[in-house]
């Protein structure tokens, strides 16, 4: 497991190790079942104190993610049991199922995009570059980039400073990003899907240079770019099928 760098700000060191444990429940480096790294390792990785670490617990656990066993640990509920808005993977079985999640997609983060670009912080900045450069690293190795994709949204979320954002995205989860993987045998396929995966990042870095100079009407036109060039690949597959 990474180091992370420790965190600074007293007033948000709880919420802000509530993120960071609740996206790796969301991305699957914690899954349903696991247990939690002890108090103690958690307070090592992070650099903050035990009462932040508990306090960080107890907000995970009224979330529903995590549940304690007094003298065994805290464990993963998973997604799956929080309530609230969701989108199981069966509401996602067919084209026209992930065409419907794009519509919503664009009516939210079009206007989380403008948001963004105007209330973000200079962390928020850090975050979405370290975001965007572990999708571009992703690509260019053949990994696949889902994880990294859907914290770069996320964190888009993240810096609109408007906390409905970041749940109705976090309830939404990874699974809204298209799995375009990069593990074909055949080499043509291969980079014909790298440079498909290149394009879509190129829009990704179009939203955040416009979510670093605070221009919230490209912003949110690079979203709507992004999220209705994602719909239209996907109905011409759908008509080709």
């Amino acid at each position: 497991m990474s180091i992370a760098t420790p965190l600074r700000k007293p007033r948000s060191l709880a919420l802000t190790l509530v993120e960071s444990l609740g996206d790796r429940i969301r991305d699957g480096r914690l899954q349903a079942g696991d247990k939690l790294p002890t108090e103690a390792a958690i307070m090592a990785e992070f650099g903050v104190s035990r009462t932040v670490v508990r306090e960080a617990i107890s907000k995970l656990q009224a979330s529903g993610l995590v549940e304690t066993r007094h003298g065994i640990g805290t464990f993963v509920l998973g997604l799956g049991d929080t309530p609230g808005f969701r989108v199981a993977p069966e509401q996602l079985g067919t084209l026209q199922d992930v065409i419907a999640l794009l519509e919503l997609r664009i009516g939210v983060e079009t206007e989380a995009a403008a948001l963004a670009a105007q209330r973000r912080t200079t962390a928020n900045l850090t975050q979405l570059r370290t975001a965007l450069k572990a999708v571009t690293e992703a690509i260019e190795a053949g990994r696949d980039a889902v994880a990294a994709d859907f914290q770069l949204h996320l964190e888009i979320a993240r810096a609109t400073q408007n906390s409905h954002y970041v749940d109705l995205m976090s309830s939404l989860g990874s699974a809204i990003i298209p799995r375009a993987r990069l593990d074909s045998e055949d080499a043509d396929v291969f980079e014909r899907r790298r440079q498909y995966l290149r394009r879509v990042n190129a829009e990704h870095e179009n939203i955040v240079d416009a979510i670093a100079a605070q221009d919230a009407e490209a912003a949110r036109a690079a979203m709507r770019t992004h999220l209705a060039n994602s719909r239209e690949r996907r109905r011409r597959a759908q008509a080709a099928s």
